[in-house]
Parts: C-alpha cells; sequence; structure tokens
C-alpha cells in the first residue's frame, strides 16, 4: 500500500478513527470512546488497542504480499523472544550467546533473502562456472532491512541493559511492524519507540494538526518534486549513451533531488502518520543539502540508519576514541588509522546494506574517500550548527561550501543510481565531454515551468524553516495565510497528477 495511493486516503482516516475510539477516556483524551462506556480497565484497553495497531498493520503489509507477514512475524517472535532469554540468563555469557543467536539468526534471514543470490553470480563469475541452478530467484520482501535492523537493535540494547525486555508480546510486535515507519523507515530504536506502545497514549489536537502537515509535505515532496525528476532522469538514463554531457549532468543534479524528495517525502508522511496516533518518531532528515562539508552531510542524510551504524558498529569498533595498546610507538598515528579504518567500514556497510551490487559498495566507498581529508584534519565535528545560523542569508562562503557539497553527493548519487560499475564510468566520461558545455535538452514548456518552481518552493520553504523541526513546522500565524499555503500544496499535487498526469512512481527506498 503507497502513501500516495487512493486505497492509503481511505485507508488512513479508518484506521485513525477506529484507533481513537478504542482508546480509554482520560484527562487528556476523546471523551467518547468503546472502553469510557465499558468501563474496561486502562491497560487492557492499551492491549487492544496495540492489538488494533498491529492488525493494521498487518493489513497494510500484507497489502504487497501476504507471504511477507510470515517473515516479519517469524522475525518479531525470535526477537522478543530473544529478549526474555537474554533478560533472564544466568550469567553474562548466557546473554551474550542469546543476543549472538538473534543476530546471527536475522542477519542470516537478511542474507539469503537479500544477498544470497549475488554472492553465488559472484563465485561463478569468479571461477568462470554456471551458477544458475543454485539460485534462489526469491522475491525480495519489501522493507526487510529496515524491519531486521529495529529487531537487532532491541536484541543489543536489552544485553547492553538500555531497556527491560517487554513480556507484551502484542506490543512488542507493534512495535516492530507499525505501519507508518515500517517500510522505509525511519529505523527506530527500541528504546525510543517500544516504552511508546507499553503507555497509554492519548489524542493531541496540536500533534494530530502538526502531523498533518507534515503529510502534506511529504506528499508534495513525493508527488510534485520526486515523481517529476523521476520523468526526466528516466528518460535521458534510459539513453545515456546518446546525451550530452550537460544533459546527463542535469538528469543527475535532477536525481539529487529525486531521491531527497522521494525518501524524506516517504520520511515525513511516516512521521506526520505517527504523530496522529500519539507516537513520535526520530528525524530523518535534516536539510542535507545545505551542508557545509561531507561529514555535515552524513550528519543530516537518513539519520536514523546513520546513528544505528555509529551506535551499533562504529563505536564497538572503537569509534574516534580507540583504546591504544601500550608499546604503540605512534599513538596519534595509530588512532588515526583506526578512526580511519572504521569509517571505511561504516560506509562499506552502509553501501552494502542499501543492495546486493557493487555500485552500492562503490558508493560508500566514494563517500569514505571524502571523508578522508576531513578525519586526518580533524574538521569532521566542524559543522554541528545550522549553516547561516541566526542570519537571513548564508556567507559567500558558505554558498561555495554549499554548492561543492552539493556537487560531491551529486556525483556520488550517479554512482547509486547506475546499474553497474560500467554504466557509472560510461556517464561520468559522457559528462566529462566536449558537450558538457552546450545546452542540455529539456522537456516541455508546462513541464519545466512546473519543475523549475516546485523545486524552489522546495528550497525557499526548506531553507526558511532549516531550524524547525520540519518545513512545515512553523507556519504564519495569521489563518488565512495559513490555509491558503495549504491549498496551494495541494493543488500543485493535484495539478501534477490530474494534469500533467505525473506518473506515480514506486518509493525508491522500497527496495531496500
Amino acid at each position: 500500500m503507497l502513501f500516495n495511493s487512493l486505497e492509503f486516503a481511505f485507508f488512513l482516516p479508518i484506521v485513525f478513527l477506529l484507533y481513537w475510539f478504542l482508546t480509554p477516556s482520560g484527562a487528556n483524551g476523546p471523551r467518547y470512546s468503546l472502553f469510557h462506556y465499558w468501563r474496561v480497565s486502562e491497560q487492557r484497553a492499551l492491549n487492544i488497542q496495540n492489538a488494533f495497531v498491529l492488525i493494521a498493520s498487518y493489513v497494510f503489509y500484507g497489502r504487497w504480499d501476504w507471504r511477507f507477514l510470515l517473515l516479519i512475524a517469524f522475525t518479531s517472535f525470535c526477537s522478543w523472544g530473544s529478549g526474555l532469554l537474554i533478560g533472564n540468563a544466568s550469567s553474562q555469557n548466557n546473554a551474550k550467546f542469546w543476543m549472538i543467536a538473534n543476530l546471527v539468526l536475522n542477519l542470516g534471514i537478511l542474507a539469503v533473502f537479500k544477498y544470497y543470490d549475488f554472492f553465488v553470480r559472484e563465485f561463478g563469475q569468479l571461477f568462470g562456472i554456471s551458477t544458475d541452478s543454485l539460485l534462489l530467484r526469491i522475491i525480495l520482501p519489501v522493507g526487510i532491512s529496515f524491519y531486521t535492523f529495529q529487531a537487532l537493535s532491541y536484541s543489543i540494547d536489552v544485553y547492553r541493559q538500555k531497556i527491560e525486555p517487554t513480556k507484551n508480546i502484542v506490543a512488542f510486535f507493534a512495535f516492530i511492524s507499525f505501519f507508518p515507519q515500517l517500510v522505509a523507515g525511519p529505523i527506530e530504536r527500541a528504546t525510543n519507540l517500544l516504552p511508546q506502545f507499553l503507555n497509554k497514549r492519548t489524542f493531541s489536537y496540536n500533534q494530530a494538526v502538526d502531523g498533518m502537515r507534515q503529510i502534506l509535505w511529504g506528499l508534495f515532496k513525493k508527488i510534485v518534486i520526486a515523481d517529476n525528476c523521476a520523468t526526466y532522469v528516466d528518460q535521458v538514463w534510459s539513453t545515456y549513451d546518446s546525451q550530452s554531457g550537460s544533459t546527463l549532468l542535469l538528469a543527475a543534479v535532477f536525481f539529487t533531488f529525486q531521491i531527497y524528495g522521494d525518501f524524506s517525502g516517504y520520511s515525513d508522511i511516516a512521521i506526520g502518520t505517527a504523530k496522529l496516533f500519539g507516537i513520535k518518531l526520530m528525524r530523518n532528515f535534516n536539510n542535507p543539502y545545505f551542508s557545509r562539508d561531507i561529514a555535515e552531510f552524513w550528519r543530516r542524510w537518513h539519520i536514523s540508519l546513520t546513528t544505528w551504524f555509529r551506535d551499533y558498529v562504529y563505536i564497538p569498533l572503537g569509534g574516534s576514541r580507540p583504546e591504544i595498546p601500550a608499546g604503540i610507538k605512534h599513538p596519534d598515528q595509530y588512532k588515526k588509522w583506526i578512526i580511519v579504518r572504521n569509517t571505511f567500514v561504516i560506509f562499506l556497510l552502509s553501501g552494502f546494506w542499501h543492495g546486493a551490487n557493487w555500485t552500492f559498495i562503490v558508493w560508500g566507498a566514494y563517500h569514505a574517500i571524502l571523508f578522508l581529508p576531513l578525519i586526518l584534519l580533524g574538521q569532521n565535528r566542524k559543522y554541528t550548527n545550522q549553516v547561516a545560523e541566526g542570519r537571513l542569508l548564508p556567507t559567500w562562503k558558505e554558498c561555495g561550501q554549499i554548492l561543492l557539497t552539493f556537487m560531491l553527493a551529486v556525483f556520488g548519487w550517479i554512482i547509486f543510481r547506475a546499474e553497474t560499475i560500467g554504466q557509472t564510468w560510461d556517464i561520468m566520461t559522457h559528462i566529462f565531454s566536449g558537450s558538457l558545455f552546450s545546452a542540455a535538452w529539456l522537456k516541455d514548456d508546462l513541464f519545466n515551468i512546473t519543475l523549475f518552481s516546485s523545486l524552489a518552493i522546495l528550497l525557499f520553504v526548506e531553507w526558511c524553516n532549516r531550524n524547525e523541526a520540519h518545513a512545515f513546522a512553523v507556519l504564519p500565524r495569521n489563518k488565512f495565510l495559513r490555509v491558503s499555503i495549504y491549498l496551494i500544496i495541494t493543488c500543485l499535487c493535484l495539478f501534477n497528477i490530474y494534469a500533467l498526469k505525473t506518473v506515480s512512481h514506486p518509493f525508491i527506498y522500497f527496495q531496500f
């Protein structure tokens, strides 16, 4: 079920109304609820409410393929059981055993579904043998990488004693399968999301309104920005060998906005939808294209994944403060070597997490290489605040830094978008040919005006609200102006769907 589909437009309000109808009454809750009249205890009502969330989430997920439900249920049950076994372990070694067992099980499932065929093919090509009969050719379950990492975080955090293991299996299953963020994140930590399913939730009008605003902005980024950019990018990419360098570069820039509008748009819709149900999800994007260096970019892009790797891989490897063994002659050089090693491990794993293709691994290595100068010069934590903080406009230096970082990201996205390393090389050589200075091909005037004006709106709104939780968090207090903004964004979405007949593309990160 897609967020930008009519099916979801009917699904969401029905689930929303039933959800709060099942809410136990309270001082801050709705006055009219089923359990207000039945006098059901708050704990039992909460359990029923969580069961409803679980059913709704499984209906949502099962719309892709009902067989996927068996896998997510198995993952949820094993992770829930491992938490109890870790919590009741008689020794630290036993607890570690159950934690590792759950990691091996879940990562093994992920490896079979996502990477088995890739490694078999590569093995066959390496030794020149046919491996067709060994391929499984199984469908990759939607969102498996996201909910697997979410399940792993629970086992690890229980082992680290950051969270108590829960006996409430319904709440745990709802935590793993919560439909707004199930398919493409944010990847939630058990320490943040699970307690919200174990405690009473009350309806907040202000939170719901804020959620609707964020959903609207997310739909704008998906329908108006991402889908329109995809129309141009797909057309150019399919005939890249006959396109000019300028056209390919423009397509790469449009893909840069496409993947941002697509993925951050999904995250906005997910976070906004969760707010309707009294659930707070973590922020996943924080204006990454306003970054002044590549380190800042990665602190602002796909935050839930980068912080997951930081907390569960980078820091355990020693992070930026590794222990220096006794007898090391040059401790400073040793420390920098460990930091460089850990950085490469993180980026290569991040690339491989995205898919079984060498392009993703090269993409990860590319960003690790960009990090090297910042690490060696100790500048990787230089920019932790918002650009132009306290000012309306950036300085010329900041503009140059933003443009350079943006273009570095653009070339990284070429690697990411390409199907093979060879295709990446062909596109790069086409871009840096003499045709780079020719006029780029553009579509018809209506399409161009719509796309460029929409990109201008995107950049303007997100720049003005770069210090807020999301781009629509703060709007004019004047009701007329506020409603006018809602109508303009809604009309732009409808115009693209019905007038421009923009093709709806699947969310890019569904494949991961």
